[in-house]
């Protein structure tokens, strides 16, 4: 499927920093795994390893800065020359199994809405306690990765859809992107930025944030963020929203449990609510004082 078609339905962003082994891998997959009629966008962070280099020869439609400028600021960079209406963030550590776009289109179009954030599942190879995710090992670097079993194995990963959508691959409509801003620059390099992201389309009016267990990636958890200073992220959050990032995913989104439904219901005032906002108001002034 060619590229930036002028009926792409998906712009799928991609943030880099010198992972072109990643890249490429991550790439490949979208182009010989994708259905849906899509466009890919970069943002290539330094480019020193020769990424920057081979994404010019390729052609491939992104921008670029000298220095790391953090996810919050790539994927705003590169969402803003995309065009398609559906705005697809994806890390280049992934790789994409068949049908991981058909069933995220799917999912959308059963919705009647544009106001959603919609998630694929990621498959990693340990347990991390994330409930939204399916553990299975098929690798940890493009040297060892086991295409041949990721495929073979796709139809006995089976995972209901679950409520909680934040991370890559996610998906919103570009209208949506526009109301809430984009990726706050706050919280630059980008620790929190999804929750905070989730947070402020929530604030926006948004109620629908599914999972969608038929749309799976690998991921290899390759984790630029050991290279940068991180924010404190969760202080961040705190701060700006009253409240702490476990009490949003907890009672807000319901992280991880079976979606019953499309729309999520406002947070039951019960005493664990009620206790867990106390506590983090705690924190807050302590942070504070």
């Amino acid at each position: 499927m060619s590229e930036n078609r002028r009926d792409a339905v998906f712009a799928i962003i991609i943030p880099t920093w010198n992972n072109l082994a990643l890249l490429r891998l991550c790439l490949d997959s979208i182009r010989r795994h994708s259905v849906v009629p899509y466009q890919i966008v970069l943002h290539v962070n330094d480019g020193s390893d020769g990424s920057l280099e081979w994404v010019r020869s390729q052609g491939i439609t992104h921008t670029h800065s000298e220095e790391n400028i953090g996810i919050c600021l790539a994927v705003n960079r590169a969402a803003e020359i995309s065009t398609a209406p559906y705005l697809v963030y994806l890390n280049d550590d992934m790789v994409c199994c068949p049908g991981w776009d058909s069933a995220l289109l799917e999912r959308i179009q059963s919705l009647n809405t544009n106001a959603f954030m919609v998630s694929g599942t990621m498959i990693e190879r340990r347990e991390t306690g994330n409930a939204c995710t399916l553990i299975a090992d098929y690798g940890s670097s493009p040297t060892d990765f086991n295409e041949t079993a990721l495929l073979a194995d796709q139809p006995k990963r089976i995972k209901p859809d679950w409520y909680g959508a934040t991370w890559p691959p996610s998906v919103v409509h570009r209208e949506w992107w526009s109301k809430v801003g984009g990726y706050s620059a706050e919280f630059s390099p980008g620790m929190s930025s999804d929750n905070d992201f989730s947070m402020k389309l929530w604030a926006a009016g948004c109620r629908i944030f599914l999972g969608v267990g038929r749309s799976q990636v690998y991921h290899f958890m390759s984790r630029s963020t050991g290279k940068v200073v991180r924010n404190n992220g969760r202080k961040q959050f705190l701060h700006k929203w009253g409240m702490t990032q476990s009490t949003f995913d907890t009672h807000f989104l319901r992280r991880g449990q079976l979606a019953q439904a499309v729309i999520l219901p406002e947070p039951a005032v019960n005493a664990r609510y009620v206790w867990d906002r106390f506590r983090g108001l705690m924190r807050l002034m302590w942070w504070r004082f």
